[in-house]
Parts: C-alpha cells; structure tokens; sequence
C-alpha cells in the first residue's frame, strides 16, 4: 500500500508533537497531589491529532513519547506517555469511523470516559510494577498503593483525560479546518 505524504499532514503532525512536548514541560497549570501531578492541557496535542487521523494520532503519540525521553523524564513517565498508544489507537480509530461524535454533547462526553478509562488502566498498569519493584519516589508509598496507584494515577488520570479531551475540542473548534486534512472530523 503505497499512501503519499501530505507535507501540511507532516507539518500539522510536527507541531502537534512539539506542543505535546512542551506543553507538559513549561505549563503554569499544575495540579500537584503528591506523588502525582497533572498538567492542564497535556493531552490536548494528543487528542487534536487523533481528530485528524489516527495515523497523525500514532505519530504525535510517539513523538511526544520520544520527546520525554530525550528530555530526561522519569522512565515511569516515558512509559506512562508510551501508554497513549493504546487509547490513541482505539479512540481515533473509533472517532475515524464516527466522525460526528464530538458534535453531540451526551455521545461526547461518554467517548471521553470510555477513552478516559482505557487511558487510566493503561497508566495504572504501566504503574504497578514500578511500585511493588520499589523504585517510585517515597510519596507514593507513604500513600499507600489504593490512593497513589488506585487514586492518583487510575482516576486521577480518568478526570484529567476527560477534561483535556473537553478543552480539546473547544480548541478544535476553533482551528480553521482550511488547516487540517479534508478527512478530519469536522464539528
């Protein structure tokens, strides 16, 4: 199968990337509950690219992924970032074939925890062996493994999905669609 690269789709995906990276490393708005912490907006890249495609979703994931590698992230947070490929693969897979989901406000919000969800287990799973190898920072087992693993991280992670994914797609409305591929969701 051969499929010819649009440079505006490479373009589009490197920005993605470089937001997706910055945005984690440099943002003001932080909500910090020890040991975890979560960045306002830190998904929004993720979640842009995957109404564009899940091939750009695929690659602003991995992107971002070898961006916190290179900047020097904890490997439990590189892993936690590899972890996106499976809800980026699942969830714009799905929103490829239903376009309009975004559109309806119930059908929205239900994506979103769905996909939350997937995020969260994911995250919790990347978490486990990290914890009981006793290799986390002392916050995490001075809270024990129900609110540092359960909590922070399986539902911490749900809330944070859902409402980078909300701002999401207020900001996707906003983006001129002249800009993104003809095949992308349009709400």
């Amino acid at each position: 199968m051969n499929k010819k690269l649009n440079t505006s789709s490479i373009i589009l995906s490197a920005l993605l990337c470089a937001i997706g990276i910055i945005i984690p490393m440099f943002s003001p708005i932080k909500i910090i509950l020890e040991p975890a912490s979560f960045t306002l907006a830190s998904h929004v890249a993720i979640f842009i690219a995957m109404f564009v495609s899940p091939g750009t979703a695929l690659f602003v994931t991995i992107g971002t992924t070898i961006g916190f590698l290179l900047g020097g992230f904890p490997i439990t947070v590189v892993l936690r970032a590899l972890s996106h490929v499976v809800f980026v693969t699942i969830g714009s897979l799905y929103l490829n074939k239903n376009k309009s989901i975004i559109n309806n406000t119930k059908s929205s919000i239900l994506y979103s925890f769905v996909i939350g969800l997937i995020h969260a287990v994911s995250e919790v799973l990347i978490v486990i062996p990290f914890y009981f190898g006793s290799t986390l920072t002392p916050g995490y087992y001075e809270q024990g493994f129900m609110v540092s693993v359960l909590g922070l991280v399986g539902i911490g992670t749900l809330i944070h999905s859902m409402i980078d994914f909300s701002l999401s797609v207020y900001i996707w409305n906003l983006i001129p669609k002249s800009i993104v591929k003809k095949s992308a969701i349009k709400a």
